[in-house]
Order: C-alpha cells, then sequence, then structure tokens
C-alpha cells in the first residue's frame, strides 16, 4: 500500500470512529449491526482494512452518516484533511452533543474567535 492509499484510508477510518462515536456504538455493537467482526471494525477505523462498496454503503446506513460525509474532502485536488486542523479527541467529544449543545460550542467559538481579533487589533494599536 503507498502512502496516499494510506493516508486516504487513514482518514475515512477516523471518520468512521468519528461518527460510530456519535451513534454511542461500540465496535461490537456495530459490528453485530453489520454482520462483521469487532477486529474487522477495528481495522477499519485504523485505516488498515477498506471495505468493499456494499460495506460501505451499509456502514453508512447504520451509522446514519452519507458518503460525502466520509469521502466529499477527500475528493477534491487542492481539499485538505479537516483532521489536520481539528483534535481528533475534540471532534469525538463535539461529535457527542446534541444540537443545543453545539450550538453553545459554535457560539463560544466564534466569541472567543472575535476577542482574539480585537485583542490583536488593540495591541497593534497601543505598538
Amino acid at each position: 500500500m503507498d502512502s496516499r492509499e494510506k493516508y486516504l484510508r487513514q482518514n475515512i477510518g477516523k471518520k468512521i470512529k468519528l461518527a460510530r462515536a456519535k451513534t454511542n456504538y461500540t465496535q461490537e455493537k456495530l459490528a453485530e449491526k453489520l454482520s462483521l467482526s469487532t477486529r474487522y471494525i477495528s481495522q477499519l477505523e485504523r485505516g488498515i482494512a477498506f471495505g468493499s462498496a456494499s460495506t460501505i454503503v451499509n456502514l453508512c446506513k447504520a451509522l446514519n452518516i452519507s458518503s460525502d460525509f466520509l469521502f466529499d474532502d477527500l475528493i477534491g485536488v487542492d481539499s485538505s484533511c479537516f483532521n489536520d486542523f481539528v483534535d481528533d479527541r475534540f471532534l469525538e467529544s463535539y461529535m457527542k452533543l446534541d444540537d443545543y449543545n453545539k450550538s453553545i460550542v459554535n457560539n463560544l467559538t466564534n466569541l472567543l474567535v472575535k476577542l482574539q481579533e480585537d485583542n490583536k487589533f488593540k495591541s497593534k494599536k497601543i505598538n
């Protein structure tokens, strides 16, 4: 497996893990739901294995995600992986939040960015 293939599999595996965390499924529960082994689910999440087309479709259905979630940022020539910008632990926790709490995190993040920008502007003004 070349480095590009490894990168693609690992990226997709991280997304599968995030989606599984959001549904509060264990690897065992997801494996049972898909009639696959727990070991295989683990290999998918680590990018060691990659499923057949029917496995990917069934996985998307079981996790209630679209194929876009798995592949969208990988298809564009100039695209970059969102995981390069956001800590995995943060994403896993964020995906477990309900919509109300996600909106609180989003609002808080926007406020922090604004405060940071205001502080940069003020420090430039002083200098």
